[in-house]
C-alpha cells in the first residue's frame, strides 16, 4: 500500500466525525499555541516591575518563544512524517502544558526567558502538524472552508493574545497567564487523542546540520539587533554577531542545496506562488508584530491604564479577524489569493501609518478606533489566504514541510520584528516617561508600516483567480 492510500484510510475516523469535532481537536492547541505568542505583551510592564526586567529582557520573553518555535518547526514536521503526525502533535501538546507551568514558576528573568524556549519547542510540533492532519481530515470540497476556520483560529489566538494577558495579570497575576494553559493542554491532548487518528508523510534522513545552520544563523543576528541600540552598531560583539548570523544562513543555503534530504527543500520555492506567499509572510509579521510589541505597553506606559484596560482598548484591532478570517477562506476560491492578500497588506500599512501620524503622549483612545478596526479587516484578510496559498502550492506528501516552512518564515518574522522594532524604539524613545515612550514608538511604527507596504507591493506577484500555481 502506498503512503498517499495508507494515509487516506488512516484518515476515515475522523473524516466520519465531522468538521466540527476534527476542527476542536486540531484548533483548541492551534489557539493555545499562537496566543502565546503574544500573550506576555500587556503583561511586560508588571512582569518588567516583579523580576526586574530589562528592555533586553521583554524582547527575549517573546523572542526566546517565537524562535525556538521556528527554529524547529520543519524537524518537527519531518519527524511527525517518519514516526506519526497524531503522536508528534500529541507530544508537543504536552511539551508545551508542562513548559507553562514551568513558566508560571519562574523567579528571575532568564528562568522565564529559558521556559518560553521549551514553550516553543512544543508549539513547534503543534503548529504545522494542525494543519496537516486538518487537510487529510476533511474531503477536498471542505478543504478551503476548513482551513479558513482554522486561520480564523490561528489569527484569532495571536491577535487577542495581548488582551488575554492583561485580563488574567489584572485579575489574578502574570503567573496565571501560563498556569491557564494546563487544563486548556489536558483537555486538548484528550480530544486529538480519541478524534485524530495516525497519518505519516514519507520518511526521510533528519536533517540536523541545517537546524543547526539555521538556528544558528537566526538567533545571531537576532540578537545583534536586540543589543544593537544599547550596545552601539559598530561594536564588536553587535557587529560580529550580525555577521556571523549572515554567514551561517549563507552556509545553510548551500548546505540545502547539495544535502540529499534538506530539512527546507528549495524546489518548493520554484513555484513562485509559495515564494511570493513566504515573502508576503515574513513582511507580514515583522511590521505588523513588532508594532504590536510596542502598542501593547502604549496604554499603560502612557496613559495608565491597567493591563486588562488595556487589552480591551484593542479589540477593534483583535476582534476583527475572528469576524473577517473565515470570510475570507471561504471567498479565496473565488476571488483569488492575490486580491485578498494584498487588500489585506495595503489595509495594515494604512492602519499602521496612520496610528504613527497620530501617536503622542497626549492622543486620545478614540483617535485609534478606525485605524485599529482597519489593520483588524487587513490581518483577516492574511492568515487564511495565505494558508491556502501555501497548501494549494504543494503536493500531498510535501504539504507538512510546506506548513512548516510558512510558519517558519512567519515565526522568525515576529522574532525579527521584537528586535528591529524595539531596536528603533530605542534609539528614539524609552520608558522613562510617556512623552520619551510616544517617541519612541512613532518611527518605530512608522518603520513597521513601510515594511508591510513593501510584502504589499510584492503581492501583487501571487496568481490571480482560479490559480494556485504558476
Amino acid at each position: 500500500m502506498t503512503s498517499t492510500a495508507l494515509d487516506e484510510r488512516q484518515v476515515a475516523t475522523p473524516r466520519s466525525r465531522g468538521l466540527g469535532v476534527v476542527l476542536a481537536a486540531v484548533g483548541i492547541p492551534t489557539f493555545m499555541v499562537t496566543l502565546d505568542n503574544l500573550v506576555v505583551t500587556n503583561a511586560l510592564p508588571v512582569i518588567k516591575g516583579e523580576l526586574g526586567a530589562s528592555l533586553s529582557d521583554l524582547q527575549w520573553f517573546v523572542n526566546a518563544y517565537t524562535l525556538s518555535f521556528a527554529a524547529l518547526l520543519l524537524t518537527a514536521a519531518a519527524i511527525g512524517d517518519r514516526l506519526g503526525r497524531r503522536r508528534m502533535f500529541l507530544a508537543g501538546i504536552t511539551l508545551f502544558t508542562l513548559a507553562s507551568a514551568a513558566c508560571a514558576l519562574a523567579t528571575e528573568p532568564w528562568m522565564l526567558t529559558a521556559f518560553r524556549a521549551i514553550q516553543g519547542i512544543g508549539a513547534a510540533a503543534v503548529m504545522p502538524l494542525s494543519l496537516t492532519l486538518l487537510a487529510g481530515a476533511v474531503p477536498e470540497k471542505q478543504r478551503s472552508a476548513a482551513i479558513g476556520i482554522w486561520g480564523g483560529i490561528s489569527g484569532l489566538g495571536v491577535a487577542v493574545g495581548p488582551v488575554v494577558g492583561g485580563a488574567v495579570v489584572d485579575g489574578l497575576n502574570w503567573q496565571w497567564i501560563f498556569w491557564l494553559n494546563v487544563p486548556v493542554g489536558v483537555l486538548a491532548v484528550l480530544l486529538a487523542a480519541r478524534v485524530l487518528t495516525e497519518s505519516r508523510g514519507t520518511a526521510k534522513r533528519l536533517d540536523l546540520l541545517g537546524l543547526v545552520l539555521a538556528t544558528a544563523g537566526v538567533l545571531s543576528i537576532v540578537w545583534g539587533v536586540v543589543h544593537g541600540a544599547d550596545d552601539g552598531w559598530t561594536s564588536g560583539t553587535v557587529l560580529g554577531s550580525l555577521i556571523a548570523g549572515v554567514v551561517l544562513l549563507a552556509a545553510f543555503v548551500g548546505w540545502e542545496r547539495r544535502t540529499a534530504a534538506p530539512m527546507l527543500p528549495l524546489r518548493l520555492f520554484s513555484v513562485r506562488s509559495f515564494s511570493v506567499v513566504n515573502v508576503v509572510s515574513f513582511t507580514f509579521s515583522v511590521g505588523v508584530f513588532g508594532s504590536v510589541f510596542l502598542l501593547a505597553q502604549f496604554f499603560q506606559v502612557v496613559q495608565h491604564y491597567t493591563p486588562f484596560q488595556s487589552g480591551v482598548r484593542t479589540l477593534p484591532w483583535t476582534a476583527a479577524p475572528l469576524v473577517v478570517a473565515p470570510i475570507a477562506g471561504l471567498i479565496v476560491d473565488r476571488v483569488g489569493p492575490r486580491m485578498l492578500i494584498v487588500v489585506g497588506q495595503v489595509f495594515l500599512a494604512g492602519a499602521l501609518g496612520w496610528i504613527a501620524l497620530i501617536t503622542s503622549a497626549t492622543v486620545q483612545y478614540g483617535d485609534f478606533v478606525v485605524p485599529f478596526v482597519l489593520a483588524g479587516v487587513g490581518m483577516g484578510l492574511t492568515f487564511a489566504p495565505s494558508a491556502s496559498v501555501v497548501m494549494n502550492s504543494a503536493s500531498d506528501a510535501d504539504r507538512g514541510v510546506a506548513s512548516g516552512t510558512n510558519n517558519t518564515i512567519r515565526e522568525v518574522g515576529v522574532a525579527m520584528g521584537v528586535a528591529v522594532l524595539a531596536s528603533v524604539f530605542a534609539s528614539a524613545g524609552s520608558y522613562e516617561s510617556p512623552v520619551r515612550y510616544a517617541e519612541g514608538l512613532v518611527p518605530a511604527v512608522w518603520t513597521g508600516a513601510a515594511i508591510v507596504a513593501v510584502g504589499a507591493v510584492i503581492g501583487l506577484l501571487l496568481p490571480g483567480r482560479r490559480r494556485s500555481t504558476v
